[in-house]
C-alpha cells in the first residue's frame, strides 16, 4: 500500500493508494479539519526544506542561518525573481484569508537602471505560481493585454521620486484589471523593522492593511490608519503561493520619464498566513464498493474530478467533473478495471 496527500503547484489537493486486485488495501492518509489553515515561517532552518522554491534569480534570495531570517535583494535590472511557499489550495474573493510579515530594509535606491529613473516598487505577497511563469509578464507594464500581470494580492512600496514614499495594497484580476489603494507619503526607513499585515474579509470583498514600526502603529493621520481597498464589482483572482517578488524592469508602459527602477537589500522574517482549508480532506476509498468510490469532505466553489492511475506518471479522468458542496461528496470510478491502480482527486477553481 502506498499513499500521498500533496498539494501540487496549481493549488490541487492530490491523494493516491494502491489497489491490488481491485480490493482496497487501506484507507488514504486524512488530513485533518477545520475553519482555516495556518502557514507559520520564522526561518530559524533552511526554508528549503519547507517547501519554499525559487523561480528568477535565485541569488536574490539568500537565508541566513546566524541571523534565522531570510535575506532578500530587489533588483528591478534582474529577470522576474520570487521566493515562495505554495498554500496548498487556490484563495479568490469568496475567502477569507490573511498575511503578515516583518520586514527591515538595510539600503533603497530607485531609478539605478539606464533610462528608468523614476521609483518602482518592492513587493511581497500572494501570487498565482503558474501565472509568474509567464515569459510575458512585467509589472511594470501595468493594465496591458501583452504584458500584464494577473492574479495577484500584494504589499508594495514605492520609493520617493519625486511624488512622496508610498505603501500600497495592490490586486490584480485574472484579466489584468489593477487596483490599489495607495498610502503617501509614507516612508518605510532603511534599518527599522516594519510589521506589515494584509487581511480580506469576503463578506464585504475588503483588504485592510495595517502596519507597524518599531512595534509601534505606523500610517497616515489621524490615527496611523492605512486605505481600505474595497473589491466590490471588482473582477476575481486566484492566488496559490506566498512570496518575495523581484519585479524585472525590463518592459514599462507609458512616458518613458515615468519609467522606474529600484535596488534594495532587506530582510524577511516571521511570516504568518491564514487560509481556507485545503479543497479536499479526509479522503478515502470506499472498500467493498462497484465501482470504486472515492469519499472526502468537499467544499462549494469548487469542481472535482476522480483520476486514476497505473504508474503514478500517467492519469486519466475516472469520472465527469463534479460540482462540490460543504461536506462529504461521493465519486465514483467509472472506467473501473481489475488492474491495480492509483487514485487521486483533482481540485479546480471554476
Amino acid at each position: 500500500m502506498k499513499n500521498r496527500c500533496v498539494p501540487s503547484l496549481a493549488g490541487r489537493w492530490r491523494s493516491a493508494a494502491l489497489l491490488t486486485l481491485a480490493v482496497l488495501c487501506a484507507v488514504l492518509a486524512t488530513v485533518g479539519r477545520g475553519s482555516a489553515s495556518t502557514l507559520s515561517e520564522d526561518f530559524s532552518s533552511d526554508p528549503a526544506t519547507r517547501q519554499w522554491r525559487s523561480f528568477g534569480a535565485s541569488s536574490l534570495f539568500r537565508w541566513n542561518n546566524a541571523s534565522q531570517n531570510l535575506e532578500v535583494t530587489w533588483d528591478s535590472s534582474e529577470t522576474n525573481s520570487f521566493f515562495f511557499r505554495p498554500l496548498g489550495t487556490i484563495l479568490t474573493k469568496s475567502d477569507d484569508f490573511s498575511f503578515a510579515f516583518d520586514l527591515r530594509l538595510s539600503d533603497l535606491r530607485y531609478g539605478i537602471s539606464s533610462g528608468k529613473t523614476d521609483t518602482f516598487e518592492i513587493a511581497i505577497g500572494l501570487f498565482n505560481s503558474r501565472t509568474i511563469t509567464n515569459a510575458n509578464y512585467f509589472r511594470g507594464s501595468g493594465q496591458n493585454s501583452i504584458y500584464g500581470v494577473r492574479n495577484l494580492v500584494e504589499f508594495d512600496y514605492f520609493p520617493d521620486a519625486g511624488f512622496g514614499a508610498t505603501f500600497s495594497s495592490t490586486v490584480v484580476s485574472t484579466n489584468n484589471r489593477i487596483k490599489p489603494a495607495h498610502n503617501f507619503p509614507l516612508e518605510m526607513t532603511v534599518g527599522d523593522l516594519f510589521r506589515i499585515s494584509l487581511s480580506y474579509t469576503a463578506s464585504n470583498q475588503t483588504l485592510r492593511m495595517a502596519a507597524l514600526k518599531n512595534g509601534a502603529p505606523y500610517g497616515l493621520s489621524p490615527g496611523n490608519s492605512l486605505a481600505d481597498l474595497v473589491l466590490t464589482s471588482y473582477p476575481d483572482f486566484r492566488v496559490d503561493a506566498f512570496g518575495i517578488s523581484s519585479y524585472s524592469d525590463a518592459i514599462q508602459t507609458g512616458p518613458q520619464n515615468f519609467w522606474g527602477s529600484v535596488l534594495a537589500h532587506g530582510s524577511v522574517d516571521n511570516v504568518v498566513i491564514n487560509a481556507s482549508d485545503p479543497p479536499a480532506q479526509m479522503l478515502r476509498l470506499s472498500p467493498g464498493t462497484q465501482p470504486t468510490a472515492a469519499e472526502f469532505l468537499a467544499r462549494t466553489n469548487w469542481v472535482y474530478t476522480l483520476e486514476r492511475s497505473l504508474d503514478l506518471a500517467n492519469w486519466v479522468p475516472a469520472s465527469a467533473p463534479a460540482p462540490g458542496r460543504d461536506g462529504v461528496l461521493t465519486i465514483r470510478d467509472t472506467i473501473q478495471s481489475a488492474a491495480a491502480a492509483f487514485y487521486r482527486i483533482r481540485s479546480e477553481r471554476p
